[in-house]
């Protein structure tokens, strides 16, 4: 049991590896069915039932929901009672990774025969948090008065409720809070996870994504702003990142949870290693509310202040999980950045989107994909971007169309993050 604070020597020389992994996503409940599905090109994306969305006169109608989620198969009913739906999928995903971490002891909180608790943080972030939450507190108060608003309702709605709600099943003790930076959330709360631990603040930390805004009230704002797409055909190629038929995202839910840890600290406690998180950077355009900078200077900017941290070039990634929203302006505006980045090689560097069969779960979305990015390097597999049927000249590099990749082995990996508000978040992931 480790109990030290380790904050002598410089942060770069201070490793973080990956030691668990924990998902629920509209393709599976826990980490083994969602990579299966990735593997395989499974689409999750159906028509909306958490509401009649054709009857409201949505334009947008599809999404990637988790339909076959029933709350009490995972979590006790006063744990349901008391969380929103997004804090439910931090809680299934949070449990998932500790557990595949060795950290848990018999009644589900850290051993602290293998850790104290107080060197255990989580950073878990999200976009819109416990927005279903608030809307039917909303619906409560006009309908029936301001006495039967739920004490719970502000706790359930707030973002940071989400991380205290892990740390309390579990008894995380250290550094807990949570990041918001829209769609680049999740990646940033991993990043931010790694900073940590490299200050001397934690030994380990659990750090991801959630959301679940799956609800009218945010479908038609992202709807009226012309960001979804209004696919009206089968709704499983309804989200086609890079591909020329795309008009606009297709909204998720979900989470991605990581187990980051000191890297000395695991190898000492005989930790199973995914791989090593070598790099982060963060940056805004300081542009657009909502569009990227088409020139991709922000996301470029945030890839090499990662690249420097890990000690690596361009030359050293060989493959990259983009943010590839299905959007027009996000794709052709991550391709042009990946030229820059590659040069040469950019048609040569396999890119690929795990959005098409997920959709994007918005504060979750880089969470996921940081798992996804752990799961090429362990198995060497490169998960598809699904729906590629129709060329887009501004959209002309190898995106791994429909079909998985089975590689000899890959060693390092870049995943991209991108959200309202100009934030760019990237991770570099490396072989262990």
């Amino acid at each position: 049991m480790s109990n030290e604070r380790h904050a002598g020597s410089g942060t770069q020389d201070i490793r973080i590896a990956v030691t668990g992994l924990g998902a629920i996503t509209p393709v599976g409940l826990n980490t083994e069915a969602t990579w299966q599905s990735f593997v395989e090109g499974v689409s999750g994306i159906g028509p909306i039932t958490h509401f009649d969305a054709e009857g409201m006169g949505f334009s947008a109608r599809i999404a990637g929901q988790i339909n076959n989620y029933e709350a009490t198969d995972h979590l006790d009913r006063k744990t349901v009672k008391r969380n929103d739906r997004v804090t439910q999928f931090a809680l299934v995903a949070g449990r998932e990774a500790l557990d595949d971490a060795g950290l848990l002891g018999e009644d589900g909180r850290i051993d602290p025969d293998i850790m104290a608790p107080e060197r255990v943080g989580c950073y878990v972030g999200s976009g819109v948090g416990g927005v279903g939450t608030l809307v039917e507190a909303e619906a409560v108060l006009q309908e029936r008065g301001q006495r039967r608003v739920s004490p719970l309702a502000v706790p359930m709605v707030l973002i940071d409720s989400t991380p205290g709600a892990v740390a309390i099943e579990h008894n995380l003790r250290g550094p807990n809070m949570a990041h918001v930076s829209a769609c680049a959330s999740g990646a940033n709360a991993i990043g931010e996870a790694a900073e940590a631990i490299k200050r001397g603040r934690a030994d380990v930390m659990v750090a991801g994504g959630a959301e679940a805004a799956i609800i009218p009230v945010t479908v038609a704002g992202f709807q009226n702003m012309g960001a979804l797409s209004k696919w009206d055909g089968d709704p499983k190629v309804g989200s086609r990142p890079f591909d020329g038929l795309r008009d606009g995202f297709v909204m998720g839910e979900g989470a991605g949870i990581l187990v980051l840890e000191r890297w000395d600290h695991a190898v000492a406690r005989g930790a199973r290693i995914y791989c090593e998180l070598a790099g982060y950077g963060s940056t805004c355009d300081a542009g657009h509310i909502t569009a990227p900078s088409e020139d991709g200077d922000g996301i470029l900017r945030a890839i090499q202040a990662a690249l420097e941290e890990a000690g690596l070039t361009p030359d050293d990634i060989q493959y990259v999980n983009a943010h590839g929203t299905s959007t027009e302006l996000n794709d052709k505006t991550e391709t042009v950045a990946m030229k820059t980045l590659f040069g040469d090689r950019a048609h040569d560097v396999p890119i690929s989107s795990t959005k098409g069969m997920i959709g994007h779960l918005l504060g979750a979305g880089g969470a996921v994909e940081a798992f996804a990015c752990c799961k090429v390097i362990e198995t060497g597999i490169l998960p598809p971007t699904i729906n590629q049927t129709t060329p887009d000249p501004t959209c002309d590099l190898d995106y791994v169309p429909n079909q998985a990749r089975h590689t000899e082995g890959v060693d390092v990996v870049l995943s991209n993050s991108l959200g309202f508000g100009g934030h760019n978040a990237c991770l570099i992931f490396r072989r262990a």
